[in-house]
């Protein structure tokens, strides 16, 4: 029973240590990749990087619509880019937990 615990204690550990390598192999990305600029136009945006593979709707005032790429997505307040992020490595992905 010892050794099943150790075992269990082990493996739990590992898989919370492969969900932070994730998190920090996407922040590494960011540092290197080519994203949007802010303020760039969303006809900027579509001649450098292609069209979309989604266009989602504006909502709320200021109008905030977004495009998703497969490596990223962005932001736009109109027709202008207010942020762009990267997509997640894997759908398993998780960020930092909340402080209790």
């Amino acid at each position: 029973m010892k050794r099943f615990l150790i075992a269990l204690a082990c493996a739990l550990s590992i898989t919370a240590v492969q969900a932070d390598t994730l998190l920090v192999d996407r922040s590494k990305r960011a540092e290197t990749a080519a994203l949007p600029r802010r303020g760039s136009l969303m006809i900027t945006v579509e001649a450098q990087y292609g069209a979309p593979n989604e266009k989602r709707d504006a909502v709320g005032d200021p109008p905030i619509s977004r495009w998703i790429y497969p490596a990223f997505t962005v932001y736009f307040e109109h027709d202008h880019v207010v942020h762009a992020v990267l997509n997640k490595s894997t759908p398993n992905e998780q960020g930092p937990k909340p402080v209790q």
